[in-house]
């Protein structure tokens, strides 16, 4: 998901994070599910006799939630690119930034790849390094956040004297 935010006449902030088709109570309400269907029948095979059903359906149930909390880790990954008529700062991170790099915009330059899959790589590139930005972002917010990202730089770049 791409939102981008104008504060003033020359500060944009563009926050990026990546799809998810369950957030918050959603994620709840699906994990407790499964977790009463497969530990109730569980239980009903455990009173008919079948007692290693229980311990299967309980490391069942451990690896889908193990599964489940990396892939909403994963899905709880921002970034935020500041763009101002002096600098270009990219943070990273999960709950906090992890990751903060910080340039001036004159040294600064924005490069849109493809990498040998053919998918579309946006970096931010100073003094030889890259900084890749919005890698978990599919073909169709990566193409748009392409366009914001050049409208901010022109944009920018008109409002110099």
């Amino acid at each position: 998901m791409v939102s981008v935010e104008k504060n003033n006449t020359s500060d944009y902030v563009i926050s990026l994070s990546p799809n998810s088709s369950l957030e918050g109570a959603a994620r709840f309400l699906f994990l407790a599910s499964i977790t009463l269907v497969c530990g109730g029948i569980a239980v009903i095979f455990y009173f008919f006799g079948a007692f290693m059903i229980l311990p299967f359906a309980g490391i069942e149930l451990t690896i889908l939630f193990i599964a489940f909390y990396l892939s909403f880790k994963w899905s709880s990954k921002k970034e935020k690119i500041y763009i101002s008529q002096e600098i270009v700062k990219i943070e990273k991170g999960i709950n906090k930034a992890e990751y903060l790099w910080e340039e001036f915009r004159t040294f600064t330059s924005f490069q849109v790849k493809k990498d040998v899959n053919k998918m579309t790589r946006l970096s931010f590139r100073s003094k030889g390094k890259d900084v890749y930005v919005g890698d978990f972002l599919n073909e169709d917010d990566k193409n748009k956040l392409k366009d914001e990202i050049s409208l901010i730089i022109q944009e920018l770049n008109a409002q110099i004297p």
